[in-house]
């Protein structure tokens, strides 16, 4: 017998098989399609499971998984504290969980124009750790390492910027399909584009993610219990995604209707969650799908490098969130107390609300962001009618120009993957975003691509 304990928030997807059929789980790939990925326990078998967040889970000997018992539930019971003691209990417990996990090793530490990692930087400067901060940027996009690098100079830090190319993942797309397993679409990891140089730093590495998810509003002021379903729904499922998804679904045949499917199944998973409070049921679902199910799959990357480590992933960390008053999470107002404690992170750029800080970001609205928006339009326009338009999205480096399309069609239209994926299909949501509106038809694209490297890689040999 093996016993696994998985923690609250698993930095690593781990996997068990169990007694089903040795087939597809068409069900779960059209709601990985629609969503960029799987709910709960599904993979791309039937006879697989992804091991379910804070359970004890028992395997027999030959992986297959016997029981699962959950150790912990998503609760609030906000405690009576005030709000300053509030923001000391978090800071003393981001500082505590940051020392226990490094000790006297060498920090890498990624650092970008938001909060989370601005946090950590502000808790490592008062450690006595070498930090090593770098940041990267698109190429033609907005500038966000010099907003890191800021950061960096304040905390003291050496830092190191790098410049994310066109193209920049195709040479390395296989080894990133055998790294994250296809659980995640290909658009997104940015850093795969700078892995070596990541190999050849020292230390260890520190990451904020989830950081602003449990320090912010679940839902918006105001949701109501029936209101959540139709949030999520908006949130989770892209409109082309939507599209495939149920091209997919009439294709194979499935019984029902996908979006009936889909509905039933966020109703199901939101029903284990014994939480009244709107706001933070919501945040205890998002962490429990979205962050065990998305965010973590591409830690791994980071793991090929050097051995990661992420506070806000902690356990405490997860059950303090329990503990607080949504009032005091709202806005990410605890950490933005944190921050204003020290006047040189408070001053520079907050890149959510760019071209202000974290001191008068409250400014970002009209009339006073008015000559910064005009300003900032007019130099994209210029921009791009001179041969270099903006870039926001990794799709758009990824994805457009020719050299790019080649190497996406050759993908996309290779003859084993048309075998699982009509070619009808394919073809037609190619074209729309080629022909109608690249943006919109960004998602099932790159899904499409995503299924292309599973099957070629994983589809034949697992099974």
């Amino acid at each position: 017998m093996k016993h696994i304990r998985t923690q609250i928030l698993p930095s690593k997807q781990r996997f068990a098989k169990i007694k089903a059929p040795n087939e597809l789980n068409l069900k779960a790939i059209a709601i990985y399609v629609a969503t960029g990925f799987f709910l709960d326990s599904d993979t791309f078998y039937k006879d697989e499971v992804c091991l379910l967040p804070a359970h004890d889970h028992t395997l027999d000997e030959e992986g297959y998984l016997i029981e699962s018992k959950p150790w912990f539930e998503w609760y609030y019971e906000p405690r009576q504290l005030s709000f300053d003691d509030a923001v000391n209990e978090y800071v003393t417990l981001l500082k505590t969980i940051t020392k226990e996990q490094f000790g006297d090793s060498k920090v890498i530490l990624p650092l970008s124009g938001g909060l989370d990692s601005r946090s950590q930087a502000l808790i490592f400067k008062e450690l006595n750790n070498d930090v090593q901060a770098y940041s990267y940027s698109f190429k033609g996009g907005f500038p966000e390492h010099k907003i890191s690098e800021k950061v960096a100079k304040a905390c003291g830090f050496k830092f190191q910027k790098f410049e994310i190319p066109k193209g920049y993942l195709w040479n390395d797309i296989e080894e990133l399909a055998q790294i994250n397993g296809c659980f995640s679409e290909f658009t997104h990891p940015r850093q795969m584009a700078i892995l070596k140089d990541l190999k050849a730093m020292e230390g260890e590495m520190s990451l904020g993610h989830w950081g602003d998810v449990l320090f912010d509003r679940g839902v918006p002021e105001g949701t109501q219990e029936s209101d959540i379903i139709p949030l999520l729904y908006k949130k989770m499922v892209k409109k082309d995604g939507l599209a495939l998804a149920k091209s997919l679904w009439e294709t194979w045949g499935l019984d029902g209707e996908f979006e009936s499917y889909l509905s039933q199944r966020l109703e199901q998973l939101l029903s284990n969650i014994k939480i009244d409070n709107v706001s933070a049921k919501v945040r205890a679902f998002k962490t429990s799908q979205w962050a065990h199910r998305w965010t973590s799959t591409n830690l791994s990357i980071f793991e090929e490098a050097h051995n990661i480590h992420l506070p806000y992933y902690d356990n405490r960390m997860c059950e303090f969130i329990c503990t607080i008053p949504e009032a005091y999470l709202a806005d990410r107002r605890m950490q933005l107390a944190h921050l204003k404690t020290n006047d040189a992170l408070s001053e520079i750029t907050w890149q959510d609300q760019k071209p202000f800080s974290i001191k008068n970001y409250r400014y970002n609205k009209m009339p006073y962001n008015l000559p910064y928006r005009v300003i900032d339009k007019l130099k994209r326009e210029f921009n791009g009618i001179i041969g270099n338009p903006y870039i926001q999205r990794n799709f758009e480096l990824q994805f457009l120009g020719d050299a790019n399309d080649q190497k996406l069609r050759s993908y996309l239209f290779s003859k084993p993957y048309l075998e699982f994926i009509p070619e009808s299909i394919v073809q037609s949501f190619y074209d729309k975003f080629k022909n109608e509106d690249v943006v919109r038809y960004s998602h099932s694209v790159s899904m499409l691509l995503t299924l292309s490297l599973w099957h070629k890689l994983f589809y034949k040999t697992n099974k």
